[in-house]
């Protein structure tokens, strides 16, 4: 009988010692089949846990085929799990450059340790585009949020943004109502079904020049909202670019409604992918 293999557990992106999103990691996933993954990340219960399948050594730059699956699904990126991942093969092998090779495409990553050996990994997404969110969908949308098109923020147009995962982006005018507004998790996951949403339905409040709070909805997994979300960054990311941030940082800071505070930095050049820098600990 194969042994099962060791799942290592990180919390990426805390603001807090209690804070972060956990992910499971596989660093020897090569022999897992499909419903074994499956069952190890059900297992797990996180929103998603990376498997390592695949080490291409003969590069400049290593290479890592990864896979990311959810407790339903596989799902092709995942920007928590990749940070995590890429902190625990640099307390293993050193930090520097990698690339991953995930179902969204290519991902390079930079990993950097402080004096303390703690480690922060920035990521680079795949090449962004960002799209208008057909305005019945929206509204829809809206309707299951119990919000109407008069609490947007008319700055920033409702968008469906693609930077490694789909995510469609609302941002709202009030801050009371971003923190208080409710929603169905079956309802909204049924429309997230419908429109292939495979990632986070994001919500932002522009809490100043360069800094933004957002909600990111997952009712489609084990839980109905999620603690930290590298791949809604990168999409915030790109779709802030459309509204002028070219050449900014932001900080987005989420995870305070469950309760896990999180902080991403997110970095928007002028062109290409989109940069998402944090850390992950180690999950005892």
């Amino acid at each position: 009988m194969t042994d099962a293999p060791e799942v290592l557990r990180y919390s990426a992106f805390a603001a807090t010692p209690e804070g972060g999103n956990p992910a499971g990691v596989v660093l020897d996933a090569a022999s897992l089949d499909d419903a074994t993954m499956q069952r190890i990340s059900a297992d797990v219960g996180y929103s998603e846990t990376a498997f390592i399948v695949g080490r291409d050594d003969t590069g400049a730059v290593q290479r890592y085929r990864v896979r990311y699956w959810s407790p339903a699904a596989e799902v092709p990126f995942c920007g928590h799990a990749t940070v995590a991942t890429a902190v625990a093969l640099a307390e293993r092998s050193g930090a520097g450059d990698v690339l991953f090779e995930t179902g969204a495409g290519e991902i390079a990553l930079r990993s950097t340790a402080d004096a303390d050996g703690a480690v922060s990994v920035s990521f680079t997404s795949v090449e962004p585009h960002v799209l208008d969110l057909d305005i019945g969908v929206r509204d829809r949308l809206l309707g299951l949020l119990g919000l109407n098109d008069g609490d947007l923020d008319p700055r920033f147009p409702s968008a469906e943004s693609f930077a490694g995962n789909r995510h469609p982006i609302l941002v709202l005018a009030d801050r009371e109502l971003f923190h208080q507004f409710r929603f169905s998790p079956s309802a909204v996951a049924a429309l997230m079904r419908e429109q292939g949403w495979l990632g986070t339905v994001t919500v932002l409040f522009s809490a100043g020049p360069a800094e933004f709070e957002a909600r990111n909805l997952f009712p489609v997994g084990r839980i109905t909202e999620d603690p930290a979300t590298g791949s809604a960054a990168a999409s915030t990311g790109a779709f802030l670019r459309e509204h002028g941030f070219a050449g900014r940082t932001v900080t987005i800071r989420q995870g305070a409604h469950v309760g896990r505070p999180s902080l991403l930095t997110v970095t928007i050049p002028e062109t290409g992918g989109i940069v998402v820098s944090g850390g992950a600990t180690r999950i005892a």
